[in-house]
């Protein structure tokens, strides 16, 4: 979202660029490490900045490629728990529209520097703890937070976002076994909890991804001359990989679904499918099925397949 990059990058030139270099390490460091964490990971100002810079795009990206998995809704409301410097609610908002959104968090300086990255959007930013109440609203969102809990808190929040939620919940992760097995016992929640399985999985069973193998998409991300300098990277683009559930109230259709990058050969493209009787398996289209081999052509990682 160009909106969503100039106001980041405008914000971004106010810090001394090692000071924010310095930070957006500690950050990285700290990310992938997978250790829930004991404090806030965001200290300052200086580290607010330095996470938006170095996550916000990248949330955004993978929120925004979850969204396009879920049935047609129209949310008239969103709440984003954990939700730091806006990055989900930008990403609903370029989903479903102006989507008035409240976007909580334990730390107060993120939620002070999302206000002035979204300072002309229908945002409500509110200073929030786990166990505090959750307002209601039609779709609520929690995106790489339960990475930082302990498996009790993780439980606790899938719980008040479902008990907040009135149409959707949509949980994300990072894209590893990890992050994985979190959304499995997520989706175990839900499902107990009454609430339908809509995206990724086309069914409500157990996953039929077994042995290594692990349920899990990508997103693209184009980095900014900013956004390159501040990770050290030398590409234009990164590829966010994201693991995540989302749920209805109601029951939806739920097609088939690509679980891995289809694969090209001469007059034949070949999908891994995740399919509603649980399976999970290649499906080869060849040219000699005419319109059926240009859907599979134009397929994506993603993607729903009947």
């Amino acid at each position: 979202m160009p909106e969503l990059r100039d106001a980041l990058d405008a914000l971004l030139q106010e810090v001394p660029p090692a000071r924010l270099t310095e930070s957006v390490r500690r950050l990285i460091e700290d990310y992938r490490s997978g250790r829930p964490a004991d404090e806030p990971l965001i200290r300052n100002m200086v580290d607010a900045t330095a996470y938006a810079a170095y996550r916000m795009p990248a949330t955004h990206a993978a929120v925004s490629a979850a969204l396009a998995q879920l049935p047609p809704i129209a949310p008239r409301s969103h709440v984003d728990l954990g939700g730091g410097t806006g990055a989900a609610a930008w990403a609903v908002r370029g989903a479903y529209g102006p989507v008035p959104a409240t976007v909580l968090d334990q730390v107060p300086e993120t939620l002070k520097l999302g206000a002035r990255i979204a300072k002309d959007l229908d945002f409500t930013w509110q200073e929030w703890r786990l166990g505090d109440p959750v307002p209601g609203a039609d779709l609520v969102t929690a995106s790489y937070v339960l990475t930082e809990l302990d498996e009790e808190a993780q439980r606790a929040l899938v719980a008040q976002a479902a008990a907040a939620a009135t149409t959707a919940v949509v949980l994300i992760e990072p894209g590893t076994p990890p992050g994985y097995r979190r959304m499995l016992a997520a989706r175990d929640q839900l499902i107990g909890a009454g609430w339908h399985v809509a995206a990724p999985c086309p069914h409500q069973l157990a996953c039929g991804m077994r042995g290594g193998d692990w349920c899990h998409f990508a997103a693209r991300v184009n980095r900014s001359a900013l956004h390159r300098r501040l990770k050290d990277a030398s590409l234009g683009y990164e590829d966010e990989k994201y693991s995540f559930v989302a749920a209805l109230k109601a029951p939806a259709p739920s097609p088939g679904r690509i679980v891995r990058h289809p694969v090209f050969r001469k007059g034949l493209v070949t999908l891994q499918v995740c399919r509603p009787d649980t399976s999970v398996g290649p499906v080869l289209v060849s040219k000699r099925e005419g319109p059926r081999y240009k859907a599979a052509r134009d397929a994506e990682w993603g993607d729903a397949w009947i």
